[in-house]
């Protein structure tokens, strides 16, 4: 009998149940159809989820399944594999404790979240989603010598966590001729030098950016690092856009900070809270641009995505080895 894979979505990427039932697993599905992958009822529950990690040899899980201590507390599985760059949703100390791996898919999706970034900035500077909505209510032509944006060329970037997304963003600025600055919890000497860029301090990121990017991971250091404290130090010209993770931000201090005029606006693709509900404050307000977590979304990252995350568990379970990334034990 083979070993048993349970992967909590059905609308995964067609590859990876391929890659996995091709390496020989018994793979069980849970079926979210009718549920899109953030849908609450999209997510096994708990009992479900926990009865899983007890039977079969590998979990295939995404953000929004909950892995814990609980879930784990009569576990089987050899391998926790996540469909995610991010794996705060797994208690990585528990699995630690149990001798789990717990492979993710960093990496592969660089490229794509950096794209979206400097999308998200030249959308802000030149006010594009205000112009689109301004055509289709016919009033574009009634307001459009005063309909004016900003320029992106030649201003002062600022990225908060130079790991590989903060350095893809910071090559993307230099085609704009844009000044990168940045700060991080390591200072990347090699990476100033290759690509130009200075390192300041977290207070002076904050205050020079005119563009401030974050690509930081989520840690019990850097939740809430931007703070109203910090937000407040931003010129009121300046722009934040998060492509990392919604609780490195004080979401009600941003709230604030966007009323309030102490930046101009803001892009957020992460939230505090996913899905981020349709009556929350942010969706009030015109000077923010909302996307829903699609950093990674396409077609080409997606299948890579899924090719780590299907090999992080053939790793596990048929070579003997590591996954491929691991995101603890190491």
């Amino acid at each position: 009998m083979g070993y048993c894979v349970y992967l909590t979505r059905s609308t995964f990427p067609k590859l990876l149940y391929d890659t996995l039932r091709n390496a020989g697993f018994d793979l069980e599905v849970w079926d979210n159809k009718g549920h899109g992958m953030w849908d609450r009822a999209a997510a096994p529950p708990r009992d479900v989820l926990r009865d899983a990690a007890s039977r079969c040899d590998a979990l295939v899980v995404t953000i929004g399944d909950r892995v814990d201590d609980y879930v784990l507390s009569n576990a089987k599985v050899k391998v926790i594999a996540t469909y995610s760059v991010g794996y705060d949703h797994i208690d990585l100390d528990a699995a630690t404790r149990r001798g789990i791996p717990v492979g993710y898919t960093p990496e592969v999706l660089v490229e794509a979240v950096a794209d979206l970034a400097i999308g998200l900035i030249i959308t802000l500077a030149r006010r594009v989603i205000e112009g689109d909505r301004l055509v289709r209510s016919g009033e574009a032509y009634k307001v459009w010598g005063e309909f004016l944006g900003t320029e992106v060329w030649g201003k002062t970037l600022g990225i908060l966590g130079l790991g590989n997304i903060g350095a893809a963003v910071a090559r993307r600025a230099k085609a704009f001729n844009m000044n990168v600055i940045y700060w991080s919890r390591t200072r990347k000497p090699w990476i100033e030098v290759a690509l130009g860029l200075r390192y300041v301090d977290l207070n002076e990121l904050f205050r020079q950016s005119d563009y401030l990017v974050l690509t930081v991971a989520l840690s019990k250091e850097t939740y809430h690092i931007v703070n109203e404290e910090r937000l407040r130090l931003m010129k009121n010209t300046s722009y934040l856009v998060n492509v990392a993770r919604g609780a490195v931000v004080d979401t009600n201090a941003l709230v604030k900070a966007l009323k309030e005029g102490w930046i101009a606006g803001a892009a957020l693709d992460v939230y505090e809270e996913e899905p981020i509900p349709n009556t929350h404050e942010l969706i009030k307000l015109n000077n923010v641009i909302l996307t829903p977590h699609i950093a990674s979304a396409t077609v080409e990252t997606r299948n890579k995505m899924a090719e780590v995350t299907a090999l992080n568990v053939i790793n596990v379970l048929l070579k003997n080895t590591k996954p491929v990334y691991q995101a603890n034990m190491s």
